[in-house]
């Protein structure tokens, strides 16, 4: 008798950037490989700079529930498709198509991402989940993923509404960070009931890209902001300083496709800034990764992916962390990564581009330290952590 692979359900809500799809989708493949059968299921709008769906061939199969994102850095206000308030139809048919996966997938593990850390604004549609989940013969081994740094929790509510449903619905949390590095508590006030909860997956990144003997960016100055309002102060101060020759090297600036197209857009003006001997000004790319490895310095926001990215490759960094809003979690990892030789922390409030050349003067030629191996297994110790758990419920 042939046994069925285990079952894997992530359910994953990116609302600004993406970094909360690409670390789903990478554990994702992760289990694929390990024989699981994988579903991920975004509410976010589709990132297609993620590759073909997101997923490769290794036979995890991505679903799309009525997209919402944030109104900017205003994550109370979420957005349909089209832009428009979201309304109570567009929650009712993710809730309902949620119950659906659920019932036709029926998963051995339920992995949400970052609820019931963050995500409060979708807590009914999770709730929902994770009592259907609940009231199974057999529940899921049922967890939550969260990465290094969190919002920290507005008020002392906010931690015991955590608390509750850690206690009531989940088996354990994934902490994809190394505690040598970032432990949790740095950023979030961790009870004595949840401390048992953590198991730490060392951080969820890529294997370095491999040598292709491309020279394409070799030598440049490589930015990425994200998209809208998030990115333009930065990818604005960066083509003011390629023009004003500050430093020798071209610049390349990677523009999501939402501030591309149209004379008028954000890539239109950038490009008009500088010669093109000196600024290069293209859509996101999927070979990023590649073009950091040949990159004399990467300029960025301070996310989760971003920062690792720049860690696994080893370039030298100015990280300029966004703070729109009540955001913190990136200036705490910038402030963090500083500490370190090869990586600058500029603040958006004194980006200009002045300040951004003498930022890179300062790293340029700079090594950054290599972080432990261990600490960038997180994919695979995710995996095995997963399957010990699983193995464990079964007995």
């Amino acid at each position: 008798m042939r046994l069925m692979p285990p079952r894997l359900m992530i359910v994953v809500t990116h609302l600004l950037g993406t970094g909360h799809l690409s670390r789903a989708l990478a554990l994702a493949e992760a289990f694929a490989g390990r024989g699981w059968s994988v579903d991920v299921v975004s509410g976010g709008r589709p990132a297609p700079h993620l590759g073909s769906g997101g997923l490769g061939s290794g036979g995890a199969t991505l679903h799309q529930l009525p997209p919402l994102a944030s109104d900017g850095a205003d994550f109370a206000t979420l957005l349909a498709a089209d832009g428009s308030p979201a309304d109570a139809g567009t929650f009712a048919a993710r809730r309902a198509m949620l119950a659906g996966l659920f019932d036709r997938l029926r998963p051995d593990v339920l992995i949400t991402e970052l609820f019931p850390f963050g995500r409060r604004a979708l807590a009914a549609e999770f709730d929902a989940l994770l009592e259907r989940a609940r009231a199974q013969t057999s529940p899921p081994l049922t967890l939550a993923s969260v990465r290094d740094i969190l919002a920290p929790p507005s008020k002392p509510a906010r931690v015991a509404e955590t608390e509750g449903r850690l206690a009531r619905f989940y088996d354990g949390v994934l902490v994809h960070s190394d505690p040598a590095v970032v432990p949790l508590e740095d950023s979030w006030p961790l009870t004595p009931a949840m401390r048992p909860l953590l198991r730490y997956t060392g951080f969820v990144v890529p294997p370095p890209p491999a040598a292709d003997g491309g020279t394409d960016g070799q030598g440049e100055i490589l930015v990425t902001a994200g998209g809208g309002p998030v990115g333009r102060p930065l990818f604005e101060a960066a083509a003011r300083c390629a023009a004003s020759g500050a430093l020798p090297h071209r610049w390349r600036l990677l523009v999501p496709k939402g501030d591309w197209t149209g004379e008028g857009s954000l890539a239109a003006r950038l490009r008009a800034m500088a010669p093109p001997g000196r600024l290069a000004v293209e859509p996101v790319r999927p070979d990023f990764r590649a073009l950091l490895g040949r990159a004399a310095a990467a300029v960025g926001r301070c996310g989760y992916n971003t920062a690792l990215d720049c860690l696994t490759v080893g370039v030298p960094s100015v990280f300029c962390p966004f703070e729109d809003g009540k955001e913190v979690e990136q200036t705490m990892r910038a402030a963090i990564l500083a500490r370190r030789p090869g990586i600058a922390m500029l603040r958006e409030a004194e980006l200009t581009p002045d300040s951004l050349a003498r930022a890179l003067h300062s790293v340029l030629g700079l090594r950054i330290p290599p972080l432990d191996p261990a600490s960038l297994a997180g994919t695979a110790r995710s995996v095995g952590i997963v399957e010990t758990l699983l193995a464990e419920k079964r007995r």
